[in-house]
């Protein structure tokens, strides 16, 4: 495996991305890609003038053997050491980082009906791709894929960071978002950035259409294994409170499925304010009715319900025969956990993020899974 390094230059809307360098002799990586996040990397590497050069900030990198991940470096530290010899520290974020220097303005608004995955192409075209100012050169809108992405609904905002909105849609629907590069032509050393939109695929014993992935003790593919089940942040109920002052105040309850009940049910209040009642429509005012304006409220509490989170995050076999990362799963699959020793199973559990680490010891796998 090696760690790719390009250069990317700005001219107005224009933008060039060329493979630098590449470099095979580092003394650890970390690789961090998460679903409903946005990854992370790490390298630890000699300090010496040519890396020094190499590795600065503003810079991509990428690895020959992952190309849908690619992160942007955001710091760089060096430090000295007569006796361990002199290192440097390189971290950053993935593409997706890109977005958090953006917020969402001016409103963004739905009034009729609209799939998630129209939403947020349209969130980055209004504030990535429109405005000279506010430009992200080089950044394209691409494909949407899954069933997911095809859920509709009503919805207003304003002012949130883009980033974190797009990922708080995502963990909302079950789908991602992802920046990668795509060369412009074969071999031709320049690449674009693709925006796209993607959903899991369901490994789990609970269905029969892809073979069953199963992480177990039993197996000897499940190693270290923590597990934890946590309510102390649940939300299932929301109070949300729009336009308005006092009694006239427009509002609305929202919960999933049955209404929660007794001491099951978790309440939570929601300061809608920042939706209103009128909207622009090509250039002009227009009154949203009370019923679609209830329907936005309730789509500001949906955002705003935490379920029970329960996670485990367990080191496997790296080397195992049964099953390979990135070739036969990814993050963002939904696979079977169980821990016969303690008679847990976890039927159906999403994999939403893997670190990767390559050092002296090899390489390592820590996933962590969540419901």
């Amino acid at each position: 495996m090696q760690i790719e390094v390009y250069d990317i230059q700005t001219n107005g809307s224009e933008i060039s991305i060329t493979l630098e360098a590449v470099c095979d002799s580092f003394s650890s990586l970390l690789w961090d890609v998460t679903f409903y996040d946005c990854g992370r990397f790490e390298i630890y590497i000699a300090a010496n003038p040519r890396n020094l050069n190499i590795f600065k900030i503003g810079k991509i990198v990428g690895r020959d053997d992952d190309k849908n991940h690619f992160g942007i470096i955001e710091s760089v530290s060096l430090e000295t050491d007569a006796e361990n010899g002199d290192y440097m520290t390189v971290t950053g974020r993935f593409l997706m980082s890109l977005l958090s220097r953006r917020i969402i303005y001016p409103t963004l608004s739905f009034t009729t009906k609209t799939s998630y995955g129209e939403m947020l192409q349209k969130a980055v075209r209004q504030n990535c791709l429109t405005n000279d100012s506010r430009l992200i050169p080089g950044l394209q809108i691409g494909e949407i894929s899954g069933a997911c992405w095809e859920q509709t609904a009503r919805l207003q905002v304003s002012y949130d960071n883009l980033m974190e909105w797009i990922y708080k849609i995502c963990e909302l629907v079950g789908g991602t978002a992802n920046i990668r590069l795509q060369e412009t032509t074969v071999n031709s050393g320049q690449y674009k950035m693709i925006f796209e939109l993607s959903e899991g695929v369901d490994r789990s014993i609970l269905q029969d259409e892809n073979p069953h992935l199963v992480f177990s003790d039993s197996y000897n593919n499940l190693l270290n294994f923590t597990y934890s089940a946590d309510s102390s942040a649940h939300t299932n109920t929301a109070y949300i409170f729009g336009s308005g002052e006092g009694d006239a105040r427009k509002r609305t309850v929202f919960f999933q499925g049955d209404e929660p009940q007794n001491f099951d049910r978790y309440e939570v209040y929601v300061d809608a304010k920042d939706i209103q009642q009128e909207t622009q429509e090509n250039g002009e005012t227009v009154q949203i009715s009370d019923a679609e304006y209830l329907e936005l409220l309730q789509e500001k509490g949906a955002e705003n319900l935490i379920p029970i989170t329960e996670t485990s995050e367990s080191a496997i076999a790296v080397d195992g025969r049964q099953y390979q990362y990135n070739k036969d799963y990814f993050v963002g699959d939904y696979v079977t956990v169980q821990h016969e020793r303690f008679g847990l199973i976890q039927p159906k559990i999403q994999l939403v993020g893997m670190v990767e680490s390559f050092d002296q010891n090899g390489r390592g796998l820590t996933p962590t899974f969540k419901i």
